[in-house]
């Protein structure tokens, strides 16, 4: 069984744009990140992306709309499809993503590329 709390989870870190796995089920993992400033445009090939917005206004951007989101939305990327994040200030997300996922997809990137699977 796996139990927790968000809110604490997400007081256990502080830097952006670095995936942290709280829990896994079914193959996923359920990852909080906190975002500011403008992720690298990127595609994952084979697989969704969900993000629910926990706090702040996050955006998802795609090349032929921006989708804006507060908090308790979400939104699932379908496999294929580029797309970019980015918040304004500081918002706290949770994603839901197969396990071997990396978070910049088909771009590797030195400073937005994180480590995988880095459990808190």
């Amino acid at each position: 069984m796996q139990q927790g709390n968000i809110a604490a989870k997400f007081s256990a870190f502080s830097e952006h744009w670095r995936p942290k796995v709280i829990a896994s089920t079914n193959g996923q993992e359920v990852k909080l990140a906190k975002v500011q400033g403008v992720f690298p445009w990127h595609l994952h090939e084979d697989c969704e992306e969900m993000f629910v917005v926990w706090k702040g206004r996050f955006r998802v951007e795609l090349r032929d709309k921006i989708v804006e989101m507060g908090p308790g939305e979400y939104i699932v990327v379908p496999r294929g499809v580029e797309h970019r994040t980015a918040a304004d200030e500081e918002a706290e997300i949770i994603i839901f993503e197969p396990a071997e996922t990396r978070n910049t997809g088909n771009v590797v990137d030195e400073t937005f590329t994180a480590p995988q699977g880095v459990v808190i």
